[in-house]
């Protein structure tokens, strides 16, 4: 992975999904049209934290190349340089998959 030329904001975190599955653990290969899109991705570019009311940033819980699960309808799509990410809150990400 390339090093983006995109800075998230306060609490947003960038990130990428992982490949769909193209089969079954059964083996039936999948079409497109039926593969779910993966709410699994890695972490790619951090903001500068949620800013608090003393004025100071709070610390992600993620950190760059984190693997994390996220909620499925999070986020806003984006493409950059023809590669597909996802700008998510910090709040989306449900996990961390070490």
């Amino acid at each position: 992975m390339a090093k983006l030329k995109i800075r998230p904001l306060n609490e947003k975190i960038v990130v990428q999904r992982v490949e769909a599955e193209e089969k079954t653990k059964g083996g039936i290969v999948l079409p497109d049209a039926a593969q779910e899109k993966p709410k699994e991705a890695v972490v790619i570019s951090l903001g500068s934290g949620k800013l608090l009311e003393s004025g100071d940033r709070a610390k992600f819980q993620v950190k760059e190349k984190d693997r994390v699960l996220f909620s499925s309808y999070a986020g806003t799509e984006v493409k950059i340089n023809g590669q597909e990410y996802l700008i998510l809150n910090e709040d989306d990400v449900l996990a961390v998959i070490d």
